[in-house]
């Protein structure tokens, strides 16, 4: 069977890069095609695969500055020859289920979410642009909307990765979508021997939505040490207002952001994700995880045993749990952290997956 594994763009290894890499050893004979590749920060499971990309990758500066190019890319998806594949796979949180297939090809999307920049968070988005890129997104957003739209209708079957983005594809695409949560790496991730840590961590894209400014007031305001993994638009706003307990540590490969992890206290987590790995690989090292009580965390961090909600996404919610959590640090068990991880295992992803491509196609062939 010829497979054929659509993302959005491979510039960077986040969450979506890590469920394209359980896709990938799933299916190890499938090309990927992309609008945009960066090799050389990829993983070695990712570049092993046949990878094409549509013409937005010979652009200027595309390879940095893709999202300037999103009016185009619907023309580009549309222009992919996929007629000689058996089955097609697209994971979507930027525009990659717009491509034609066969009508006897079943096409499953992997949904993370619905374009955010066209739907939940457009205004945010607007907000923090630019006077020129304001007024062409302005413009541009009616049509974009109705193709994003159009398009969910050449998908056979939606897998989404939590019931948060479920509910927003019922919302925006009205399509009902099945839920099979990612995986989460448990041979990389391995349990701590120490029961406590010595400082905070924040982990991830450092981006708006992500809320790690959050963290950052919160540890200044109460003198604690906190380590900021990842790179993003958001990394100078953050020097600006850290204190002298905040150090950044920029990108690190797995390894070394997974030996910080194990020395840490607690992940805090403020944003609103779609999902949400980090907070898995937390506790899959014993690491409790502070979390934002909405989005993908609610599905994956139990209140009072794997972590601690706040409801709020204020910079004194923060503190609230930050002394909280101190006060009942030594309550957290470790081996029950990383329990509750495996239950998102890859063998748990494969099974559920494979599940739902079998009914899909099953679907296409009556």
């Amino acid at each position: 069977m010829r497979v054929a594994i659509v993302h959005y763009w491979l510039v960077t290894m986040a969450g979506g890069e890590k469920v394209l890499e359980a896709l990938c050893r799933m299916y190890p004979q499938a090309d990927l095609f992309t609008h945009v590749v960066d090799r050389a920060r990829l993983s070695e499971v990712i570049t092993s695969h046949n990878i094409q990309t549509t013409f937005i990758n010979r652009l200027p500066g595309s390879k940095k500055h893709y999202a300037r190019y999103l009016p185009l890319m619907p023309l580009a998806l549309e222009q992919l020859d996929l007629t000689g594949y058996d089955l097609v796979i697209s994971s979507e949180s930027g525009p990659a289920k717009g491509v034609i297939t066969r009508a006897t090809t079943p096409h499953i999307c992997y949904c993370h979410s619905p374009m955010r920049y066209l739907w939940d968070s457009w205004a945010e988005y607007l907000e923090n642009a630019g006077h020129i890129t304001q007024c062409g997104m302005r413009l541009l957003l009616p049509g974009l909307r109705r193709w994003d739209l159009a398009s969910s209708f050449r998908v056979d079957h939606f897998v989404a990765n939590s019931r948060t983005v479920a509910r927003r594809i019922r919302k925006h695409w009205r399509r009902e979508a099945a839920v099979v949560h990612p995986p989460v790496d448990l041979t990389a991730h391995h349990l701590r021997a120490q029961q406590q840590g010595e400082h905070y961590i924040c982990l991830g894209r450092l981006t708006g939505y992500k809320r790690v400014d959050l963290a950052v007031e919160a540890c200044t305001r109460l003198s604690r040490p906190l380590v900021v993994i990842g790179e993003g638009e958001e990394m100078e706003n953050l020097k600006k207002i850290a204190g002298p307990t905040i150090r950044f540590l920029g990108r690190l490969n797995d390894q070394e952001a997974q030996a910080v992890l194990a020395r840490s206290k607690a992940l805090i987590f403020p944003g609103e994700e779609d999902f949400g790995i980090v907070p898995l690989e937390a506790m899959a090292t014993g690491v409790p995880v502070l979390a934002y009580a909405r989005g993908g965390a609610t599905e994956t961090v139990v209140d009072g045993v794997t972590g601690l909600f706040f409801n709020e996404q204020t910079v004194e919610a923060v503190e609230a749990a930050i002394v909280d959590f101190e006060n009942r640090e030594a309550s957290f068990d470790l081996h029950a952290l990383r329990s509750h991880a495996e239950n998102f295992s890859e063998e748990r992803f494969r099974r559920e997956f494979y599940k739902e491509v079998e009914a899909a196609s099953a679907a296409v062939a009556r």
